[in-house]
């Protein structure tokens, strides 16, 4: 790869489009834009419906590209498993769902690459601390309970932290 270009944007899973901002940086760079923007709308299909962040890494001397796509926010994600649009208006006062302990070591195992947790289990702690703020309970349960308790909680749920 000779000279590089990084540009960052933050698209809805699926629906790039060659409006600003993406078309005009595209374009300055010499890139076809509506091929990027497909590619762009193909990796980011898993996502729909979700902002993703994504990175479109440009040769500019072969006018050649990638694109990594990131992880959604982890509110984004929880919301979605719940299939709500918002949390609560009031940091924990107010419930807003439920989520089964299975389905939070999922969403742990998917941001653990882009988070600051040195293993799952603390992947897994930081998914309930957003869920506090969220208004979100774990198995019927102040996610902090599940926090405190969470190897207790796996053993009795049989889940298995192989990492």
């Amino acid at each position: 790869m000779g000279k590089k270009a990084i540009l960052t944007f933050l698209i809805k899973g699926g629906e790039a489009t060659p409006g600003p901002p993406i078309g005009p940086s595209l374009g300055q760079l010499g890139l076809p834009v509506g091929k990027v923007i497909q590619d762009i709308n193909k990796a980011t299909a898993s996502w729909k419906g979700l902002t993703v962040p994504v990175k479109v890494i440009v040769d500019t001397s072969e006018r050649t590209w990638e694109i990594e796509v990131g992880t959604p926010p982890t509110s984004a994600l929880i919301l979605k498993e719940l299939g709500i649009e918002k949390g609560s208006k009031h940091a924990g006062q107010e419930i807003v769902g439920d989520l089964p302990l299975e389905k939070v070591v999922e969403i742990a195992k998917m941001k653990k690459e882009s988070m600051f947790a040195k293993n799952l289990k603390s992947a897994i702690k930081q998914i309930l601390g957003t869920m506090v703020s969220m208004g979100v309970t774990c198995e019927g349960e102040d996610p902090r309970e599940i926090i405190r308790d969470l190897d207790e909680w796996l053993k009795k749920k049989k889940i298995n932290l192989e990492e």
